[in-house]
């Protein structure tokens, strides 16, 4: 086993490929992720590359950029956290009527839009 700098710096690169990754996936630039979180480019470069330790306010906004989870970036043994979410919703809409899955799915995408409006005023 390694010395305890060499666990943190596997971690961060992990992190960092782990961002790469997931930037890649979604057709991203380094810039257009730098601009979306209001970072420079040598931090998101640095952040990839592991040259640099993430602050946490650094990763919250990476991760809103990406629009993914924290823990997606973060469990990097675990499956997705959204992964669940399909079968935990097929359990709570079992045994709904049409009309209380129309009333869900309603309010569900009202709360969403809600949280879109309120996405941009989010500022860390």
């Amino acid at each position: 086993m390694g010395s305890l700098d060499d666990q943190y710096l596997a971690f961060y690169k992990t992190i960092g490929e782990r961002i790469k990754e997931i930037r890649i996936q979604k057709k991203m630039s380094q810039a257009e992720l730098a601009e979306k979180a209001h970072l420079s480019l040598p931090v998101i470069s640095s952040l990839e590359n592991a040259r640099t330790k993430i602050w946490l306010v650094t990763f919250a906004k990476v991760a809103e950029a990406l629009e993914v989870s924290t823990d997606d970036i973060l469990r990097l043994n675990t499956p997705s956290s959204s992964a669940s979410f399909p079968s935990e919703l097929a359990e709570i809409l079992d045994g709904c009527t049409t009309s209380e899955r129309e009333s869900i799915l309603k309010i569900v995408k009202q709360l969403k839009a809600t949280f879109e409006q309120h996405k941009k005023d989010f500022t860390y």
